[in-house]
């Protein structure tokens, strides 16, 4: 059996929207994640991505559905997603773009703060 996932798994204070790229949508790379150890639930993935709406987590997961990066299962009672082949390949670069954004995570946000700024100045 798999342990459940950490709730602090994903920082609240680090939102997806200041990534700079993205997998598919804003949810889509957390779930890819989530996902790195084998099947879990959609009430299992709701846990850590603190958030994302149901409505928005069943979009994300159609999604990577449809672009051959999840596969959906469904069990007597539940449905598991899991990551395909394809998927999985996505996480090595997937953790060299969360290990640049820890890097640079100050200039994203002075680079955000600062257009902010000098939008509604």
């Amino acid at each position: 059996m798999r342990a459940p996932l950490d709730p602090d798994m994903f920082d609240p204070l680090c939102p997806s929207e200041l990534m700079p790229m993205r997998i598919g949508d804003k949810w889509a790379g957390m779930v890819i994640r989530c996902l790195e150890h084998g099947p879990r639930r959609f009430s299992e993935l709701r846990v850590p991505i603190r958030g994302v709406t149901a409505k928005a987590l069943t979009k994300s997961l159609r999604g990577l559905e449809r672009d051959g990066l999840v596969s959906r299962t469904a069990h007597t009672g539940r449905v598991e997603y899991d990551l395909t082949p394809l998927g999985r390949s996505l996480l090595h670069p997937l953790a060299v773009m969360c290990a640049w954004a820890q890097d640079h995570w100050e200039e994203l946000i002075d680079a955000r703060e600062a257009q902010t700024a000098a939008a509604t100045a």
